[in-house]
């Protein structure tokens, strides 16, 4: 049966592999299943950081005295 998620493959050095199959067991899920979620949880990490390096770019530039308060934008 075919699937509709695509598949990638993945070559992981032993000690890796060896520790991705400990938090597996442990979690009671596949290797697979195990990569993914740890996959997700570095993409939303990498995209925390970027927003974050945005925020502070922003915050450089940013003027209270320019600034609108909740009141104005909310009228």
């Amino acid at each position: 049966m075919p699937t509709k998620n695509p598949r990638l493959s993945v070559v992981l050095d032993p000690v890796l592999h060896k520790s991705l199959d400990k938090l597996a067991r442990q979690e009671g899920i596949s290797l697979s299943l195990a990569a993914r979620d740890l996959i997700k949880e570095g993409l939303e990490i990498r995209e925390d950081m970027y927003w974050q390096e945005m925020v502070q770019e922003r915050e450089k530039t940013f003027s209270y005295e320019k600034s609108l308060s909740h009141e104005d934008v909310w009228k």
